[in-house]
């Protein structure tokens, strides 16, 4: 890449970094482009899709998270780690308003740019659970699916303003749930 080419792509990532933390995953490509003082075009040269710019904006952000998932697994016993892998992943998903949504659409689409990151943050949190599950921490009847979609719809709801405060205790009781290991048809329905 020429040295200008490379001057333009990183100012974009920092625009549009900025862009988004101000107005979410919807901020409007134009925008982007205009704050950056550069064309659509010279955008769309960089990132031909909303979801390749946020795979280059979120790339360092998610291999430190499929990173932390590797420390989590050889430092901490098999339910700690499950814990701190969810109080990670809800600090990722306040980072960026609308990341969730995103990646939730690109776990199962091959051809979307997050693909690869969403199947590696995918296969980091599924490696967990079966540590937890073979300690006998973790329930038995869910699998990385399950997993990948309780995060997914936890980082959706602590993105809305009225949970964001409780984001931490949303956690815990997520995580108790999952830890309880109790299938789901011992769950006591509730008398009325």
């Amino acid at each position: 890449m020429r040295a200008d080419a490379k001057k333009n792509y990183s100012h974009i990532l920092t625009v549009a970094r900025e862009v988004i933390t101000e107005q979410g995953a919807d901020a409007s490509m134009r925008d982007i482009a205009r704050r950056a003082a550069v064309g659509l075009a010279t955008l769309l040269r960089h990132f031909p899709t909303r979801e390749a710019l946020f795979e280059a904006l979120l790339c360092t952000n998610l291999d430190a998270l499929t990173q932390k998932a590797d420390e989590l697994e050889t430092s901490n016993s098999p339910g700690e780690a499950l814990v701190s892998w969810f109080s990670e992943w809800v600090a990722f998903a306040q980072s960026y308003r609308g990341v969730v949504a995103l990646m939730a659409a690109a776990h199962t689409n091959p051809d979307s740019a997050l693909y690869a990151s969403c199947a590696a943050v995918h296969s980091a949190s599924a490696r967990l659970l079966r540590r937890a599950q073979a300690e006998g921490t973790a329930r038995t009847d869910m699998n990385g699916d399950d997993l990948f979609g309780l995060m997914a719809a936890l980082g959706w709801l602590v993105d809305l303003p009225p949970f964001a405060p409780r984001a931490n205790h949303l956690v815990h009781v997520i995580t108790d749930a999952i830890l309880a290991n109790r299938p789901s048809s011992d769950v006591k329905k509730p008398t009325r």
